[in-house]
Protein backbone atom coordinates (compact mmCIF):
# COMPACT_ATOMS: atom_id res chain seq x y z
CA UNK A 1 0.00 0.00 0.00
CA UNK A 2 1.72 3.38 -1.14
CA UNK A 3 2.34 5.81 1.62
CA UNK A 4 0.59 8.91 0.68
CA UNK A 5 2.64 11.47 3.14
CA UNK A 6 5.65 11.21 0.96
CA UNK A 7 5.80 12.71 -2.13
CA UNK A 8 8.88 12.71 -3.24
CA UNK A 9 11.60 10.10 -3.34
CA UNK A 10 14.23 12.06 -1.58
CA UNK A 11 11.48 12.61 1.05
CA UNK A 12 11.42 8.81 1.23
CA UNK A 13 15.75 8.64 1.33
CA UNK A 14 15.36 10.96 4.02
CA UNK A 15 12.78 9.56 6.44
CA UNK A 16 15.31 5.95 6.53
CA UNK A 17 18.09 8.15 6.66
CA UNK A 18 16.64 10.01 9.63
CA UNK A 19 16.04 6.80 11.56
CA UNK A 20 19.50 5.44 10.67
CA UNK A 21 21.19 8.34 12.02
CA UNK A 22 19.60 8.48 15.09
CA UNK A 23 20.10 4.52 15.79
CA UNK A 24 23.79 4.98 15.08
CA UNK A 25 24.07 8.10 17.21
CA UNK A 26 21.93 6.16 19.78
CA UNK A 27 25.02 3.50 19.62
CA UNK A 28 28.35 4.91 18.60
CA UNK A 29 29.51 5.01 22.28
CA UNK A 30 30.21 1.69 22.04
CA UNK A 31 30.87 1.58 18.45
CA UNK A 32 27.65 -0.56 18.31
CA UNK A 33 25.55 0.11 14.45
CA UNK A 34 22.13 -0.68 13.54
CA UNK A 35 23.47 -3.48 11.99
CA UNK A 36 25.18 -5.37 14.99
CA UNK A 37 22.51 -7.59 16.04
CA UNK A 38 22.62 -11.36 17.81
CA UNK A 39 20.15 -13.74 18.59
CA UNK A 40 17.46 -15.32 16.52
CA UNK A 41 16.88 -11.61 15.26
CA UNK A 42 19.97 -11.81 13.72
CA UNK A 43 18.78 -12.72 10.31
CA UNK A 44 17.51 -10.68 8.04
CA UNK A 45 14.09 -9.02 8.54
CA UNK A 46 11.43 -11.05 7.14
CA UNK A 47 7.82 -10.47 6.13
CA UNK A 48 5.67 -12.05 7.78
CA UNK A 49 2.34 -12.60 5.18
CA UNK A 50 4.89 -13.21 2.28
CA UNK A 51 8.01 -14.88 3.65
CA UNK A 52 10.15 -12.53 1.81
CA UNK A 53 13.64 -11.31 3.00
CA UNK A 54 14.06 -7.49 2.48
CA UNK A 55 16.84 -6.25 0.82
CA UNK A 56 18.95 -3.40 0.57
CA UNK A 57 18.35 -0.02 2.25
CA UNK A 58 15.22 -1.43 3.92
CA UNK A 59 17.29 -4.32 5.39
CA UNK A 60 19.45 -1.93 7.18
CA UNK A 61 16.06 0.52 7.96
CA UNK A 62 14.02 -1.98 9.80
CA UNK A 63 17.51 -3.04 11.87
CA UNK A 64 17.85 0.63 12.59
CA UNK A 65 13.59 0.67 13.71
CA UNK A 66 14.30 -2.50 16.12
CA UNK A 67 17.42 -1.12 17.94
CA UNK A 68 15.91 2.25 18.86
CA UNK A 69 12.65 0.49 19.30
CA UNK A 70 13.42 -2.68 21.45
CA UNK A 71 12.01 -4.77 19.17
CA UNK A 72 13.47 -8.66 19.38
CA UNK A 73 11.93 -9.85 16.60
CA UNK A 74 12.75 -10.05 12.89
CA UNK A 75 9.28 -10.12 11.25
CA UNK A 76 7.34 -6.92 9.65
CA UNK A 77 4.15 -6.71 7.55
CA UNK A 78 1.84 -4.00 6.41
CA UNK A 79 -1.42 -2.94 8.43
CA UNK A 80 -3.43 -5.05 6.02
CA UNK A 81 -1.19 -8.10 5.65
CA UNK A 82 -1.27 -8.25 9.80
CA UNK A 83 -5.24 -8.34 9.15
CA UNK A 84 -4.81 -10.88 6.42
CA UNK A 85 -2.86 -13.21 9.14
CA UNK A 86 -5.84 -12.29 11.64
CA UNK A 87 -3.73 -9.93 13.26
CA UNK A 88 -4.33 -6.34 14.26
CA UNK A 89 -1.72 -3.79 15.37
CA UNK A 90 -2.40 -2.30 18.52
CA UNK A 91 -3.57 1.19 18.73
CA UNK A 92 -1.11 4.43 18.48
CA UNK A 93 1.61 2.25 17.03
CA UNK A 94 3.80 3.70 14.79
CA UNK A 95 5.04 1.98 11.14
CA UNK A 96 8.73 1.66 9.90
CA UNK A 97 9.28 3.05 6.28
CA UNK A 98 9.93 0.22 3.54
CA UNK A 99 10.79 1.71 -0.13
CA UNK A 100 9.68 -0.42 -3.05
CA UNK A 101 10.09 -0.05 -6.47
CA UNK A 102 7.14 -0.65 -9.34
CA UNK A 103 7.22 -0.93 -12.97
CA UNK A 104 5.64 1.33 -15.22
CA UNK A 105 4.67 1.80 -19.14
CA UNK A 106 5.17 4.50 -20.68
CA UNK A 107 4.31 5.37 -24.48
CA UNK A 108 7.59 4.70 -26.57
CA UNK A 109 6.62 7.73 -28.84
CA UNK A 110 6.59 10.09 -26.08
CA UNK A 111 10.20 8.73 -24.92
CA UNK A 112 11.74 6.89 -27.62
CA UNK A 113 15.32 6.67 -26.60
CA UNK A 114 14.02 5.14 -23.07
CA UNK A 115 13.22 1.27 -22.42
CA UNK A 116 9.38 0.98 -22.39
CA UNK A 117 9.59 0.45 -18.82
CA UNK A 118 10.57 2.39 -15.63
CA UNK A 119 10.91 1.52 -12.00
CA UNK A 120 9.04 4.33 -9.86
CA UNK A 121 10.00 4.30 -5.92
CA UNK A 122 6.85 4.02 -3.69
CA UNK A 123 7.08 3.91 0.29
CA UNK A 124 5.32 1.84 2.98
CA UNK A 125 4.80 1.53 6.21
CA UNK A 126 5.97 -1.86 7.73
CA UNK A 127 4.90 -2.95 11.78
CA UNK A 128 6.85 -5.32 13.35
CA UNK A 129 5.12 -8.72 15.43
CA UNK A 130 5.78 -6.95 18.83
CA UNK A 131 3.22 -4.21 17.43
CA UNK A 132 0.21 -6.82 17.06
CA UNK A 133 -1.90 -9.02 18.92
CA UNK A 134 -2.99 -12.08 17.69
CA UNK A 135 -0.26 -14.11 15.82
CA UNK A 136 2.46 -15.88 17.15
CA UNK A 137 6.09 -16.01 15.91
CA UNK A 138 7.11 -19.24 14.24
CA UNK A 139 9.91 -21.02 16.26
CA UNK A 140 13.30 -19.68 14.53
CA UNK A 141 14.96 -22.70 12.73
CA UNK A 142 18.57 -21.69 13.58
CA UNK A 143 21.44 -24.15 12.14
CA UNK A 144 23.87 -24.43 15.46
CA UNK A 145 26.83 -23.47 15.13
CA UNK A 146 28.77 -27.12 14.03
CA UNK A 147 26.16 -26.74 11.00
CA UNK A 148 27.09 -22.99 10.50
CA UNK A 149 30.49 -22.98 10.31
CA UNK A 150 31.24 -25.60 7.57
CA UNK A 151 28.99 -23.72 5.39
CA UNK A 152 31.02 -20.79 6.12
CA UNK A 153 34.13 -22.26 4.96
CA UNK A 154 32.85 -23.07 1.61
CA UNK A 155 31.42 -19.52 0.78
CA UNK A 156 35.00 -18.33 1.79
CA UNK A 157 36.53 -21.02 -0.36
CA UNK A 158 34.20 -21.09 -3.36
CA UNK A 159 34.90 -17.41 -4.00
CA UNK A 160 39.01 -18.26 -4.80
CA UNK A 161 40.25 -15.30 -2.63
CA UNK A 162 43.60 -15.30 -1.71
CA UNK A 163 44.05 -15.40 2.15
CA UNK A 164 47.24 -15.50 3.94
CA UNK A 165 46.78 -16.10 7.90
CA UNK A 166 49.54 -13.34 10.46
CA UNK A 167 50.08 -10.46 11.27
CA UNK A 168 48.10 -7.62 13.71
CA UNK A 169 45.12 -6.18 11.46
CA UNK A 170 42.54 -7.53 9.29
CA UNK A 171 42.93 -6.23 5.91
CA UNK A 172 42.64 -6.04 2.14
CA UNK A 173 45.48 -5.03 -0.21
CA UNK A 174 44.55 -4.06 -3.29
CA UNK A 175 47.90 -4.03 -5.27
CA UNK A 176 48.13 -7.65 -4.29
CA UNK A 177 44.91 -8.83 -4.72
CA UNK A 178 45.39 -10.48 -1.32
CA UNK A 179 43.20 -11.11 2.02
CA UNK A 180 45.71 -10.63 5.24
CA UNK A 181 43.66 -11.64 8.41
CA UNK A 182 45.37 -12.49 12.20
CA UNK A 183 45.51 -16.29 12.94
CA UNK A 184 41.71 -17.68 13.91
CA UNK A 185 43.20 -17.79 17.64
CA UNK A 186 43.93 -14.45 18.24
CA UNK A 187 40.09 -14.06 18.11
CA UNK A 188 38.05 -13.45 21.54
CA UNK A 189 34.53 -13.81 21.91
CA UNK A 190 31.63 -11.80 23.54
CA UNK A 191 28.60 -12.80 25.48
CA UNK A 192 26.76 -12.79 21.99
CA UNK A 193 29.42 -14.48 19.75
CA UNK A 194 31.73 -17.03 19.77
CA UNK A 195 35.42 -16.28 18.57
CA UNK A 196 35.01 -18.18 15.54
CA UNK A 197 32.01 -16.13 15.12
CA UNK A 198 34.30 -12.99 15.40
CA UNK A 199 36.88 -14.72 13.06
CA UNK A 200 34.32 -15.44 9.95
CA UNK A 201 32.20 -11.47 10.74
CA UNK A 202 36.08 -10.24 10.01
CA UNK A 203 37.22 -12.04 7.20
CA UNK A 204 33.43 -11.53 5.68
CA UNK A 205 33.92 -7.58 5.86
CA UNK A 206 37.44 -8.02 4.25
CA UNK A 207 35.73 -9.98 1.66
CA UNK A 208 33.31 -7.59 0.53
CA UNK A 209 36.66 -5.23 0.59
CA UNK A 210 37.76 -8.14 -1.90
CA UNK A 211 34.72 -7.86 -4.78
CA UNK A 212 35.36 -4.16 -5.49
CA UNK A 213 38.56 -5.11 -7.37
CA UNK A 214 38.75 -3.59 -11.23
CA UNK A 215 38.40 -7.40 -12.54
CA UNK A 216 35.44 -8.08 -10.20
CA UNK A 217 32.30 -5.32 -9.05
CA UNK A 218 34.78 -2.57 -10.40
CA UNK A 219 33.42 -0.38 -7.22
CA UNK A 220 34.46 3.08 -7.03
CA UNK A 221 32.83 6.41 -5.99
CA UNK A 222 34.01 8.80 -8.11
CA UNK A 223 34.14 12.76 -7.53
CA UNK A 224 30.75 12.81 -5.74
CA UNK A 225 32.41 11.46 -2.41
CA UNK A 226 35.91 13.22 -2.97
CA UNK A 227 37.74 12.32 0.14
CA UNK A 228 34.84 10.53 1.86
CA UNK A 229 35.30 7.90 -0.61
CA UNK A 230 37.24 5.64 1.98
CA UNK A 231 34.84 5.71 4.21
CA UNK A 232 31.55 5.21 1.74
CA UNK A 233 33.63 2.24 1.07
CA UNK A 234 33.90 1.01 4.71
CA UNK A 235 30.44 1.54 5.32
CA UNK A 236 29.79 -0.67 1.91
CA UNK A 237 32.12 -3.08 3.62
CA UNK A 238 30.09 -3.15 6.96
CA UNK A 239 26.95 -3.43 5.56
CA UNK A 240 27.78 -6.05 3.14
CA UNK A 241 29.66 -8.17 5.78
CA UNK A 242 25.96 -7.39 7.96
CA UNK A 243 24.09 -8.93 5.23
CA UNK A 244 26.41 -11.69 4.53
CA UNK A 245 26.79 -12.64 8.56
CA UNK A 246 22.77 -12.44 8.81
CA UNK A 247 22.38 -14.76 6.12
CA UNK A 248 24.88 -17.38 7.08
CA UNK A 249 23.53 -16.60 10.59
CA UNK A 250 26.63 -15.44 12.25
CA UNK A 251 26.58 -12.93 15.10
CA UNK A 252 27.96 -9.24 13.19
CA UNK A 253 29.63 -8.08 16.60
CA UNK A 254 30.77 -4.43 17.07
CA UNK A 255 34.33 -3.99 16.81
CA UNK A 256 36.45 -1.15 18.27
CA UNK A 257 38.93 -0.60 15.57
CA UNK A 258 36.04 0.80 13.22
CA UNK A 259 35.29 3.44 15.79
CA UNK A 260 37.20 5.68 13.89
CA UNK A 261 34.86 5.32 10.98
CA UNK A 262 32.02 6.14 12.49
CA UNK A 263 32.21 10.50 12.26
CA UNK A 264 32.64 9.96 8.67
CA UNK A 265 29.95 7.87 8.34
CA UNK A 266 27.70 10.23 10.02
CA UNK A 267 28.87 13.15 7.95
CA UNK A 268 28.27 11.18 4.14
CA UNK A 269 24.82 10.49 5.83
CA UNK A 270 23.62 13.36 7.30
CA UNK A 271 25.36 15.48 3.96
CA UNK A 272 23.54 13.45 1.42
CA UNK A 273 20.29 10.94 2.18
CA UNK A 274 20.80 8.96 -1.00
CA UNK A 275 24.36 7.65 0.20
CA UNK A 276 22.76 4.85 2.08
CA UNK A 277 20.70 3.57 -0.88
CA UNK A 278 23.86 3.75 -2.78
CA UNK A 279 26.09 2.12 -0.01
CA UNK A 280 23.32 -0.19 0.61
CA UNK A 281 22.85 -1.48 -3.13
CA UNK A 282 26.62 -1.62 -3.36
CA UNK A 283 27.09 -3.68 -0.42
CA UNK A 284 23.94 -5.92 -1.77
CA UNK A 285 25.84 -6.53 -5.12
CA UNK A 286 28.74 -7.67 -2.81
CA UNK A 287 27.26 -10.25 -0.76
CA UNK A 288 25.23 -11.76 -3.57
CA UNK A 289 28.43 -11.83 -5.62
CA UNK A 290 30.09 -13.49 -2.10
CA UNK A 291 27.60 -15.94 -1.75
CA UNK A 292 26.99 -17.27 -5.54
CA UNK A 293 29.04 -15.41 -7.60
CA UNK A 294 32.32 -16.08 -6.46
CA UNK A 295 33.67 -18.49 -8.57
CA UNK A 296 33.54 -15.73 -11.30
CA UNK A 297 36.25 -14.10 -9.94
CA UNK A 298 38.93 -16.14 -11.39
CA UNK A 299 37.44 -16.21 -14.91
CA UNK A 300 37.55 -12.40 -15.36
CA UNK A 301 41.54 -11.85 -14.63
Amino acid sequence: MHDSSFSSRSDVHQAITTRIIAAIEAGAGEFVMPWHRAGPARGRPTNAATEKRYRGTNVVGLWAEATLCGYGSGRWATYRQWQSLGAQVRRGEHGAVVVFYRAFDHDEDEQPERPNRRLVARASRVFNAEQVDGWREPTPELPGLAEALPDLEGVVSATGANVRHGGERACYRLKEDLIEIPERNRFVGSPASTPTEAYYATLLHELVHWTGASHRLARTFGERFGDAAYGAEELVAELGAAFLCADLRVSNEPRADHAAYVGAWLSILKADARVLFTASGLASEAASFILTDGTRAQTKR
